[in-house]
């Protein structure tokens, strides 16, 4: 339970889910999730399946993108502090201190 936690609370989860549901989303996709348009419906309900399709497939991508630049940038804000910490003991060392 404890490392369930760990991972719903870290930083990085809200974009990875992001990003795991739209791979999974064009994943279905790919592999014929979309026969559900071939069954004998009423128009109305073929109409809001494409469109919700639609929206899908154009805002999927969009998430996606934000998802990943999110990663990134978590990840280098992440890797960074350590190499400003050096470089600023480093210029701090070589004040005088009058």
């Amino acid at each position: 339970m404890d490392k369930l936690k760990a991972v719903v609370t870290n930083e990085y989860f809200p974009a990875a889910a992001v990003l795991f549901g739209v791979v999974l989303f064009w994943t279905l996709g790919l592999l014929g999730g979309l026969s559900l348009l071939s069954t004998g419906q009423s128009p109305v309900t073929i109409l809001s399946w494409l469109l919700f399709v639609y929206a899908a497939a154009v805002l999927s991508p969009l998430a996606g993108l934000m998802a990943v630049s999110d990663l990134i940038r978590r990840w280098l804000r992440n890797r960074t502090p350590s190499v400003t910490a050096q470089s600023t003991g480093a210029t701090s060392g070589n004040s005088p201190s009058a």
